[in-house]
């Protein structure tokens, strides 16, 4: 039987996952991706799954922490994001960092040697025409303004949206090494590279002070008119947003000075430390953990140059801030994560109003499978809501009260409680082991489900 294509409209983290997952099925895909044609101001490249923001996936312990959870989900579905991480990892303690240009390059290459996946570099301009069939829009929060236009006039909602923030990159050769030191929190990591993934520059009083005053008085980027009612995504806040919420906010923030010891001066513990995390394999750049910024590039480097260690910094890229769109899912969404009003389309990935890479691939890992189990006429239904991916889409396509609805990452929270688990601080670990290991079991067994013979799932799930 000859399978009519799946379409899919960006390029980005979860239309990759998704294009893939479908042409693993053995359904033919045409991915459209505008850039390089058309291009938007925070994508360099014209690669797939480029990160724009951090090259962080965050934490990858999938017994005690939801987002490690994920990356286990996701990889016991065979998926591309995934695969490409691990293959370029980072050291970052316990997280997985990832190098952002072998990453982005590696995805590219799987995905336009597919035999079954066709690339189209045009923009689309307007909502999918339903003579497409299946299509699936995963354009993220750089939608162009004619889709982003097409989409609100067709679900007749103001597109909700949030400012996200990019963190500066520093040339590790113009760091001052007589100052700043290897070190991850609490020597955190199974090896020596991984106990020494993170360059920390610290700080004595006087320092933070004179830095949270610069910091506080810098020019910053002015919003349009239409944009200053816009709020900003909680968890990826400006730096300097942070310090306007009081003076040591930073302190006990991206700058907690907790676990770590100056090989320089072991005596005296830092009152501040501003870490930075190694950003590609060769260890030539390094980004500032958790200094997105809103200020104007002149000030950016007078600021940021008085962090010690930090004086005499070159900038591969200096922070920015771009407004991030996203439907309102659990009004526009169904639980297949259709679009109500056109059935034929499917959203995924940050459009959705999840929060994350590895939240918008998972959500274009679902697409996908959920796609190409409907074009071979299969019913397939989301993971149980006690799974990592099952509980983001529970969430976005009704857990959450449409009315104050937002971006959200994966957390435990999103998950139905367990009966028997221990409460308070103490039972903690033990109560978030036994949120992964039910998840890891229903999620294995909703694989399995969707593995029968000619599933869309059985080669993933081998």
């Amino acid at each position: 039987m000859k399978l009519n294509p799946i379409h899919i409209v960006g390029g980005g983290m979860a239309g990759s996952e998704a294009a893939w997952q479908i042409a693993q099925a053995g359904i033919p895909v045409v991915l459209h991706e505008m850039r390089p044609v058309t291009g938007t101001f925070a994508h360099q490249t014209s690669d797939f799954a480029e990160l724009v923001c951090s090259n962080s996936f965050r934490s990858d312990d999938h017994e005690n922490n939801a987002v490690g959870l994920l990356h286990w989900e996701m990889r016991a579905a065979g998926g591309l994001i995934m695969e490409m991480g691990d293959r370029h990892q980072l050291p970052a303690g316990g997280a997985l960092a990832v190098d952002r240009h072998a990453f982005s390059a590696a995805v590219t290459e799987r995905l336009t040697s597919h035999p079954l996946i066709e690339i189209d570099r045009a923009e689309v301009s307007g909502l999918p025409p339903a003579d497409w069939g299946s299509t699936i829009v995963a354009t993220g929060p750089l939608t162009s303004a004619s889709l982003a236009q097409a989409i609100r006039a067709a679900t007749g909602e103001e597109s909700l949206a949030f400012f996200d923030a990019i963190a500066p990159i520093v040339y590790a050769d113009s760091i001052d090494m007589s100052r700043a030191w290897f070190q991850s929190r609490y020597d955190k990591g199974d090896t020596e590279e991984e106990r020494t993934a993170y360059l920390n520059c610290p700080m004595n009083r006087e320092q933070y002070d004179r830095f949270i005053d610069a910091l506080l008085a810098a020019e910053k980027s002015e919003f349009k008119d239409w944009e200053k009612d816009t709020p900003y995504f909680e968890g990826c806040l400006p730096v300097e947003v942070m310090a306007e919420r009081g003076r040591e906010t930073l302190r006990h923030g991206p700058m907690k000075p907790v676990g770590l010891t100056n090989p320089h001066n072991p005596t005296e513990k830092p009152y501040a430390v501003v870490q930075l995390r190694r950003d590609n394999a060769l260890g030539t750049l390094f980004n500032i953990v958790g200094f997105q910024t809103k200020m104007k590039y002149g000030a950016q480097t007078e600021v940021l140059r008085l962090i010690p260690g930090l004086e005499e910094a070159s900038f591969a890229r200096l922070g920015g801030i771009h407004r991030n769109t996203f439907l309102n899912s659990p009004r526009l969404l169904d639980g297949q994560l259709r679009l109500k009003s056109h059935p034929h389309i499917r959203f995924a990935g940050q459009v959705t109003g999840v929060e994350g890479y590895v939240e918008s691939a998972s959500m274009g890992l679902l697409a996908g499978r959920l796609a190409a189990a409907e074009a071979l006429g299969q019913r397939l239904d989301p993971p149980p809501f006690t799974t990592a991916i099952g509980a983001l889409v529970n969430h976005i396509t009704g857990g959450a009260d449409a009315r104050t609805f937002q971006p959200m990452n994966v957390n435990f929270g999103l998950f139905p409680p367990l009966e028997d688990a221990r409460g308070g601080r103490r039972g903690r670990k033990e109560r978030y082991k036994a949120y992964t290991d039910r998840a890891k079991a229903e999620f294995t067994a909703w694989l399995g489900a969707a593995a029968q013979p000619g599933g869309p799932a059985a080669q993933a799930a081998q």
